[in-house]
């Protein structure tokens, strides 16, 4: 199992160090523009291997494509990182320049690979990345629901009082500070609604804490965060090198799916060795759908900007 992390900077390589410590690929390449920094990277991290006990090949190259030519799964982190004060969406007009060249690179070398977009913003990346390599769709992947449903159980837990391995919760709809939909109606405890040991105030606040999540770490931290990223795409890369069939919420192109079609947002799926397996549909309440479509014409927006 080849898996290729375009882009070394913080995201990238907290994303390829998951992968390795997790001992399931046989080898990862990072790579990345700027000279050298892939390659340190991936030196300083296989110095990583007898302290932390795994065997995965970590390699680095400066922009060489062939260098991940036959991967399985290629993950595009690659982009400026948002500044405090920044929205995803201001990021649109220098990332998707970078994931146009990156993912038809990388489709040219690997044409039977699986995408996984990291890249902000994170919908639109990923819409774009169907319109220029023309992989099926069950072949490309959006991480955002992913990372925005560990933020939320972390809230969630924090809320509680309680383990966060008590805790479960869901957020679908657009990777935006106000297109997310964190679905306190279908979050648990231990399977009972968390609605029976918080107030509704308290959960609206939770519900709050969690759409600002990045928001909140990129001022604390002056930059987009990257543990969490990182380990977010690696769960999503396990479950397809492993064929584990895990339902995660990630953005992917829906046709007619929740009522939606012609472009990508976050929704459940089962993610096994052919990408996405399936789309879940679950039954939502009429507020959490009213605001899933608001949330879709929000990422269409978003889209539209892509050919202005």
């Amino acid at each position: 199992m080849k898996i290729t992390v375009v882009g070394a900077g913080a995201v990238g390589a907290s994303c390829a160090e998951y992968i390795a410590i997790k001992n399931f690929a046989s080898e990862v390449v990072l790579l990345d523009i700027k000279e050298g920094y892939a390659e340190g990277k991936a030196m300083d991290l296989m110095q990583c291997a007898s302290l932390n006990g795994f065997d995965t090949k970590i390699t680095g190259s400066t922009n060489d494509y062939n260098k991940t030519s036959n991967s399985d799964i290629c993950v595009i982190t690659s982009g400026i990182p948002r500044k405090p004060g920044m929205t995803r969406e201001e990021l649109i007009g220098i990332n998707a320049g970078i994931v146009k060249t990156v993912s038809t690179s990388l489709v040219k070398h690997s044409p039977n690979t699986i995408l996984i977009v990291v890249s902000n913003p994170m919908d639109t990346m990923t819409y774009l990345a169907h319109k220029v390599t023309g992989l099926p769709k069950n072949k490309i992947v959006g991480m955002g629901g992913a990372l925005d449903s560990a933020r939320f159980k972390f809230r969630l837990a924090e809320a509680l009082g309680a383990p966060i391995s008590d805790v479960d919760g869901m957020v679908i709809g657009g990777h935006s500070d106000v297109g997310m939909v964190p679905l306190i109606s279908h979050a648990t405890r231990n399977s009972i609604k968390v609605s029976e040991f918080i107030s509704s105030q308290r959960l609206e606040q939770v519900k709050q804490d969690t759409k600002v999540g990045g928001a909140t770490l990129t001022k604390l931290l002056g930059t987009s965060a990257w543990y969490a990223p990182g380990a977010a795409v690696s769960g999503l890369v396990q479950s397809i090198a492993c064929d584990q069939k895990k339902i995660y919420p990630c953005s992917v192109l829906v046709n007619g799916e929740y009522g939606l079609s012609d472009l990508c947002i976050g929704v459940p799926v089962v993610l096994g060795e052919n990408g996405i397996e399936r789309i879940v549909e679950i039954e939502l309440s009429d507020n959490d759908k009213s605001h899933l479509h608001k949330s879709a014409e929000g990422v269409k927006k978003t889209n539209a900007l892509l050919d202005a």
